[in-house]
């Protein structure tokens, strides 16, 4: 079993570690997690994790290296590593608009480097995780695959699609929860108490989502058959398309996308 340090134990680093432990991936012992205030981390002592507030002698003896830090945070974690790492352990970062080339120019040339995007259904088990690397090895970048399928659904991207994978996969959760929000409303509107309204519209659109990934269909051939003529369906989607709905969508996925490369570098 792998040794893995995740530094920056936030939402996404602990939710990981766990997925890895429920999947028996490797043990809690074999797991250290770093934080600056490691004090507020008594129930993951208690299930076995090794806990640090040093970055540097939490790496060394890693196999692999989980950089799970904010991009503001990034270059001081960085210079702690930089001249500690050996050829036998790979970095995987999780930070948006940081390349595997940003990595290596610190730490050095020769240094493994594998790009990973989860989200933040990670902490259900549900992540879409997208992972990219520059010149990572196929043996490294199936590890990092059998990694993060712990936590959900994997798919290996070009390093270069890495920003949009952002926007479409972890902005991409706000954005449909906005949408199933508004349904809620919707069904407000028309005479449903909150409560129900929203029960009633996230069952739909998990319905929706599973129908999708169960008969690997497309969403217009699900679409057609809701869709009779003269119909109700029909008149609402409509409704929603002269507002804008898909154009709305398709743009706020564009901008994030824009947003995403440039949260490092600023």
């Amino acid at each position: 079993m792998p040794k893995i340090t995740i530094i920056g134990s936030g939402n996404i680093g602990l939710s990981l570690a766990k997925g890895l432990l429920s999947k028996q991936y490797c043990k809690a012992s074999d797991i250290t997690l770093t934080r600056r205030n490691i004090k507020t981390m008594s129930i993951e002592r208690e299930q076995g994790f090794i806990l640090s507030d040093n970055n540097r002698q939490a790496s060394e003896g890693a196999d692999i290296i989980v950089l799970a830090v904010l991009p503001q945070q990034l270059n001081p974690v960085l210079e702690q590593l930089a001249g500690t790492l050996d050829a036998g352990q790979l970095v995987v970062s999780v930070i948006s608009g940081v390349s595997c080339q940003d990595i290596r120019h610190k730490l050095g040339a020769e240094t493994r480097v594998i790009r990973a995007m989860p989200n933040t259904a990670i902490a259900i088990g549900q992540s879409m995780t997208c992972i990219a690397s520059d010149q990572a090895s196929d043996p490294d970048m199936a590890e990092v695959t059998r990694l993060f399928e712990t936590v959900g659904a994997v798919v290996r991207i070009n390093e270069d699609l890495m920003t949009s994978a952002t926007a479409l996969c972890a902005c991409g959760v706000a954005f449909f929860l906005r949408s199933i929000r508004a349904a809620s409303q919707g069904g407000v509107e028309i005479g449903f108490h909150a409560h129900d309204a929203l029960k009633m519209a996230v069952q739909t659109a998990k319905g929706a989502a599973d129908l999708l990934l169960q008969m690997q269909s497309h969403p217009e051939s699900e679409i057609d058959k809701v869709t009779s003529p003269k119909g109700c369906t029909i008149a609402g989607l409509n409704e929603m398309e002269h507002h804008g709905f898909s154009s709305a969508f398709i743009k706020g996925i564009k901008l994030s996308a824009e947003r995403a490369g440039g949260l490092y570098k600023d």
